[in-house]
């Protein structure tokens, strides 16, 4: 499936169980990033296919889901491996380390990173603000955010609000396709929600065609993911929370999900 984003041409198909591959081309240059490495083979095979050279690997984390097939792209194609800092030496295969602040150049096209810690405490995020575009990683999915395996409930929450600043157009292209699971858990937060229901819906007819169900704009997740909606106060009373901080009512959250 591609995605023409400004300059930017996003190439999405899926790999392993639930991962989505993202291939970006520069329309400048034909310069192109492969977003994670999950599956060496298939994004190979998909490169080819286009006929595009990967230049780039952009690693968001270390994960072995994301991570995995960095070398053998790399070593396919001659690709620079980009690592967050963060992650230090879990990420063995690398060629240059970035950090919070950070600009990566894809061809013309300016990359900014973003520290968004909790999943892994070295995760991070790719923003392209000219192509209104964001490539999260395992933060934040359509209706959902990653598990808190490394860090706390208050960074990840933290790192929410990093991306919940973005403006609502911006398209939010999230690793995996979790979607249904996630929208079952999210009606049992806000079962009066309409903008959550009609999105719900919509979900259900998307994957009984094998559809997917990302990239999805900000604004429609500002509006129906309860994990951007933790500060709420409808959400807060829902939950017996409404005198809580934002940061425990996102942790009562995840706890529910966690056990859903």
């Amino acid at each position: 499936m591609m995605h023409h984003r400004g300059r930017i041409t996003v190439h999405q198909f899926p790999c392993l169980s639930d991962n989505y591959g993202f291939l970006v081309r520069d329309g400048a240059t034909g310069t192109v990033a492969s977003i994670d490495a999950p599956d060496a083979t298939t994004i190979i095979a998909e490169a080819e296919s286009l006929g595009w050279t990967i230049n780039l690997v952009l690693n968001t984390h270390w994960h072995p889901d994301h991570a995995g097939g960095n070398r053998e792209v790399a070593d396919r194609f001659g690709a620079e491996i980009i690592a967050p800092i963060g992650e230090g030496d879990r990420i063995p295969e690398k060629d240059r380390q970035i950090d919070d602040g950070n600009t990566v150049m894809v061809g013309e096209t300016a990359f900014n990173v973003v520290a968004v810690p909790g999943h892994t405490l070295g995760h991070i995020a790719y923003l392209v603000p000219s192509a209104a575009t964001a490539f999260v990683g395992d933060t934040l999915f359509s209706l959902g955010c990653g598990r808190v395996f490394e860090g706390t409930a208050e960074q990840m929450w933290t790192s929410l609000l990093k991306l919940r600043a973005l403006p609502d157009e911006t398209m939010i292209f999230c690793a995996h396709e979790y979607t249904s699971a996630n929208a079952a858990f999210a009606v049992t937060i806000e079962p009066e929600n309409k903008d959550l229901a009609a999105r719900a819906k919509e979900i259900s007819k998307l994957r009984l065609i094998d559809q997917p169900t990302v990239p999805v704009l900000l604004g429609t997740e500002k509006k129906t993911n309860p994990f951007l909606r933790a500060d709420d106060p409808g959400v807060k009373v829902a939950l017996a929370l409404a005198s809580a901080a934002d940061h425990e009512v996102f942790a009562e959250i995840r706890t529910r999900k966690d056990n859903f």
